[in-house]
């Protein structure tokens, strides 16, 4: 799959690092916290400007152009060794993580338990908006960090195929609707997204994620394709997978926003 290296920092070892002039620190909580406090030097990257915003799948990627204008504003360069974090247990991070291997950056790290452990473990903030120097950013997508409907209807049923929903269990079972069409995939493993966090630990990463899923049946073994409604809480799913070392993880960026209003999709409630 891809080359992209995908690691986990703590608090108090990014606070060393800061300033370092290959680090590149990425901030996607919301655009109000943003001005108010954040990490000393990072960058802001708006949710939105990860998802196409085209209805029904809104969530999908934005086209080649418009990921090489926001990583170009961002000053990403080959070298940078870029850290991610947000508000909300790492969604958003993982989306960005996500993104960061489908153009095939060599190295993304998530900041486990993002702001809320930064925040409440002591470390500086600072307010204001940082305003990055710009590069030039030609992107190639690497297909093998995606999942599209052609990647996962022949997979189905399969043995050594897992389906990640990282919905709440009421969107998969149909009681919840959210597209003209409830269910989930055929086969769907439920593993509602912040099941793989631990609140008592300011939102880390559970130190049992691996038992965890693997109790689900989604094992290392098997190629995972991970979604949500818009392959924003999936990427957080994605990026515990791969943070665990599955070496086949794919993100449905269509997820069940496109799943779910088609009408040639198999479904099960």
């Amino acid at each position: 799959m891809t080359a992209t290296v995908v690691d986990l920092l703590e608090p108090a070892e990014l606070e060393p690092l800061l300033g370092d002039a290959n680090l590149l620190v990425v901030d996607l909580c919301n655009d109000g916290m943003y001005p108010k406090a954040h990490i000393p030097g990072a960058i802001h990257v708006s949710p939105s400007e990860l998802m196409c915003g085209i209805p029904p799948a809104a969530g999908k990627l934005p086209s080649v152009q418009q990921l090489e204008r926001l990583f170009s504003r961002i000053g990403l360069t080959p070298a940078k060794r870029v850290v991610a974090y947000d508000d909300e247990g790492g969604g958003w991070a993982g989306r960005f993580l996500w993104t960061l291997a489908v153009i095939g950056h060599p190295h993304g790290t998530y900041l486990n338990g993002g702001i809320h452990a930064w925040r409440n473990e002591g470390h500086p903030v600072e307010a204001g908006i940082v305003e990055p120097t710009p590069s030039e950013v030609a992107i190639t997508l690497h297909r093998d960090a995606i999942a599209e409907i052609e990647d996962i209807l022949p997979r189905l049923g399969q043995a050594d195929f897992a389906i990640l929903d990282a919905r709440s269990p009421g969107e998969y079972q149909g009681l919840r609707p959210a597209a003209r069409r409830s269910g989930h995939i055929p086969g769907a493993i439920n593993c509602e997204w912040t099941t793989l966090m631990d609140p008592a630990r300011h939102y880390r990463i559970r130190s049992d994620a691996r038992e965890y899923l693997e109790s689900l049946g989604i094992t290392p073994d098997k190629e995972v394709v991970t979604h949500c409604q818009s392959h924003h809480r999936s990427g957080f799913t994605w990026l515990v997978a791969r943070l665990l070392g599955y070496p086949r993880v794919r993100g449905y960026h269509g997820s069940w926003s496109e799943w779910g209003n088609r009408d040639d999709t198999p479904i099960e409630i």
